[in-house]
């Protein structure tokens, strides 16, 4: 017999969650993206995942939300804003500066994310009962088919989710309930002829539109990969030091972002905001965990970051670097000497 409440109560969950600090909160049936699994699938046998074998060891459990809970009866989609002030691409011509993606300036967003998640989670429970479990992106869910089917957007040609009202600009985070909830109408493509993300991006990493290649990313490129970026990528990745926000900035839906509901706990941090480039190559661990405590940055570690720094400092011009890169020829990462040696043979 399963707990249904009755339709206020989706009201009063919504109601609650912008309470809290979530831009928008949708909820869709447990089964409402069929064609997830199937994707995936594809996707995974293709090798589009790289390196990312988690993908693979968990596509089971990912492919639906029954797959990862049996119980599970409604998904509830919540959306938090972390638009930007000021244009993500304003660096992009600047040498001597790295480019950190926007989700990464502030706050860790699995910390912030998480805490808002439980305090409603604890809300229904008190409200109605029944079982729940909250998951940020560290779980196997498949958020943005999820969010769309719930409602609060649509996949774009870039594959991310895109809002009317937010954006681009939204962090993800589900409650799978054994509730059922009365369910919002699933989104509606609305990218048209619209191909500006497609071609923004400097690797071509989407073999077509909806569809995305990591292994050409960016950001796949600068934060999943621990070996040595390829050759035939790094000059395209520009000063970019930490994931890459081009098909998300050109959106022309940001042009209706409600700018003003983005959290102050994403505000930017002004070390982590234009870094420069030779101050990132100086990092040793300890002032690696120092600089980015606190930060999702962190998880990447120290080698990674000093690589892609090394990377953003042969594409910069800026000779004066030579300085910081050559004491890393001698380092103990061979990602990070290898990096340095290319990086010195192209200020040459």
């Amino acid at each position: 017999m399963t707990n249904t409440p009755s339709p206020s109560l989706s009201t009063a969950l919504k109601q609650e969650a912008r309470r809290i600090g979530f831009a928008d909160c949708r909820i869709a049936p447990a089964d409402a993206a069929p064609l997830s699994a199937v994707r995936l699938n594809q996707w995974l046998d293709e090798g589009c995942h790289g390196e990312m074998i988690w993908m693979e060891e968990r596509a089971g459990q990912r492919g639906s939300p029954a797959g990862l809970w049996p119980q599970v009866r409604s998904v509830i989609m919540l959306g938090l804003s972390y638009a930007p002030a000021v244009d993500p691409l304003a660096l992009e011509k600047e040498g001597g500066i790295g480019r950190i993606s926007v989700y990464a300036q502030g706050g860790d967003y699995h910390d912030i994310l998480k805490r808002k998640l439980k305090e409603l989670a604890r809300w229904l429970v008190g409200q109605a009962g029944g079982d729940l479990k909250v998951f940020v992106d560290t779980a196997p869910v498949m958020e943005k088919p999820l969010a769309e089917a719930a409602g609060l957007g649509w996949q774009g040609k870039h594959s991310n989710l895109v809002s009317r009202d937010h954006g681009s600009w939204l962090f993800l985070g589900s409650i799978y309930t054994t509730l059922d909830l009365e369910p919002d109408e699933p989104g509606r493509d609305n990218c048209g002829s619209c191909d500006a993300c497609q071609r923004a991006c400097p690797t071509d990493a989407f073999p077509a539109p909806y569809r995305v290649d990591a292994r050409r990313c960016i950001s796949y490129l600068t934060i999943e990969l621990k070996g040595p970026i390829p050759l035939e990528f790094r000059e395209a990745i520009g000063n970019r030091i930490y994931g890459c926000d081009d098909c998300l900035a050109v959106c022309p839906w940001n042009k209706f972002a409600v700018k003003a509901a983005a959290n102050l706990a994403f505000a930017p941090r002004a070390e982590l905001t234009a870094p420069a480039i030779g101050d990132i190559l100086a990092l040793d661990d300890a002032g690696f965990r120092q600089v980015f405590a606190g930060s999702p940055i962190k998880r990447i570690g120290r080698n990674r970051m000093v690589r892609n720094a090394a990377i953003a400092a042969g594409n910069s011009g800026d000779r004066s670097l030579r300085a910081r890169l050559e004491p890393l020829l001698e380092d103990e990462s061979d990602v990070v000497s290898e990096a340095a040696g290319w990086a010195l043979a192209r200020l040459d």
